[in-house]
């Protein structure tokens, strides 16, 4: 059975444990050779273990590589178990908590069809980046930026406040939609704003900034159908490509076998390969996938790996480094399992991801695309948030507040079931900062620990 998979960089697991004094960024330079394990192929920015920098974490592939993250927690009223601290966030949202030395942040929104409260006035709406204490999850401040009217007056399921920031030492860095990117300190202070479309969607929007080098891309597909490289330190827009249509991904940055990085996004139809530096796309591959793209391209020894769409193929695998157009040359398989939603993990030539819809975990021999299991989870519900990868365990995170962790084999087994029972809908995927675990629903976030 031809199966489908995202690969990811696996996070190199040296680099990941430098130690917290540890507070500069080095750039992105050169590449790792592949191993057994699934190394990714560019760079490790320097980070603390605490950190986790960016939707997915440091090289957004949703691995970690701490230990001691706790496999048991429960939190039913006055039954708890391995909760940490839960502090109430303001308004709803899906973007997952990032963590930059001793803040954690997130984005919300209040006003408008906020989850639990009357309908609003979208006039009211209003966009928030909120900064917690990692410690004590106090919040330090909260920022409140107005929507840039008129907005999407319908929109679907996941909110106003679903695209993940992106942190480095020099602050903070945030996609509000057609309201534009804004960059602010770690103080809260402005930086600038930079507008990248005034287009809205009925899913919203929900791509997360990326930074690389003195850059920051944008995924715009919503916007302006485009995606966008920003100077890292004033805002001002060094290259754009058009042609991204239905685009929500996150895009990456990969390494080729020969070494050199490329930046690739999967839009309608197509993956497309890009110079990060000067915006020149290199190549593009068919996918015969005939839906719009949400999960993130993950990748390993220099082939990305890429799920979408609800029939048909629903994923394929694609060797970097071509030119042009590399369908019959470099595209590696095909598959018809997959997800609509949900991003994988990979490691050590395995891909693990789950169904946003059936409740089916996946295993797939990254290689050939080759279905290893699959599971259904009993009473899972839908499953909007991706999978993370720490100490040998993949968690998956459902909807309705329940985490299913599974060893990371490729023999299926499942560990432990847990449950947040009071946290309303559960729409981002999990963070890691050291071996405490961040969950973030609409109403709160979470702090897990042993």
């Amino acid at each position: 059975m031809r199966n489908v998979s995202l690969s990811g960089f696996l996070l190199l697991s040296l680099l990941a444990l430098i130690p917290a004094a540890c507070t500069a960024q080095s750039d992105q330079t050169g590449s790792q050779s592949p191993n057994s394990t699934g190394t990714s192929e560019v760079a490790v920015r320097s980070v603390r273990e605490t950190d986790w920098p960016r939707f997915r974490g440091p090289e957004g592939n949703g691995h970690s590589a701490s230990t001691g993250l706790p496999v048991e927690w429960s939190d039913g009223g006055s039954e708890t178990k391995n909760v940490v601290w839960k502090t109430k966030l303001p308004g709803g949202g899906s973007s997952s908590a990032v963590v930059w030395d001793d803040h954690i942040y997130v984005t919300s929104y209040t006003g408008y069809l906020v989850p639990g409260e009357d309908r609003g006035n979208l006039s009211d709406l209003t966009r928030h980046l909120v900064c917690l204490d990692r410690e004590s999850g106090t919040i330090l401040w909260d920022k409140e930026v107005a929507a840039r009217q008129p907005e999407e007056e319908n929109i679907r399921d996941h909110g106003f406040a679903a695209n993940t920031v992106a942190s480095d030492e020099n602050g903070v860095c945030v996609f509000f939609g057609k309201s534009g990117v804004y960059a602010f300190s770690h103080d809260g202070e402005q930086q600038w704003q930079h507008d990248v479309g005034s287009g809205t969607h009925g899913w919203g929007t929900a791509a997360s900034p990326v930074f690389y080098e003195d850059l920051v891309f944008v995924n715009a597909s919503v916007e302006s159908e485009s995606l966008i490289a920003l100077d890292r330190k004033t805002g001002d827009e060094r290259w754009r490509a058009g042609g991204i249509k239905e685009s929500w991904n996150t895009p990456v940055v990969v390494a080729t076998p020969s070494g050199d990085e490329e930046l690739v996004i999967a839009v309608h139809g197509k993956v497309l390969g890009f110079n990060p530096t000067s915006g020149e796309q290199l190549w593009s591959c068919d996918t015969d996938i005939t839906w719009y793209m949400v999960p993130s391209i993950v990748s390993d020894a220099g082939i990305v790996y890429v799920l979408g769409g609800r029939s048909g193929v629903a994923g394929l695998a694609v060797k970097t480094g071509g030119r042009g157009d590399v369908t019959s040359t470099h595209r590696l398989w095909t598959s018809q399992k997959g997800s609509n939603v949900t991003s994988p993990v990979f490691q050590e030539g395995y891909l693990y991801w789950m169904h946003e819809n059936i409740g089916i975990a996946y295993c797939a021999e990254a290689k050939t695309g080759e279905l290893v299991y699959e599971e259904r989870m009993n009473r899972s519900g839908q499953v909007y948030a991706s999978s993370i990868l720490a100490n040998g365990r993949v968690y998956y995170l459902t909807r309705s507040g329940r985490t299913f962790v599974v060893a990371a084999k490729p023999e299926f087994e499942l560990i432990a079931t847990n449950d947040l029972e009071e946290g309303g809908q559960f729409n981002a995927s999990p963070s890691v900062s050291g071996n405490r675990l961040l969950i973030r629903s609409d109403r709160f976030l979470y702090c897990l620990g042993e």
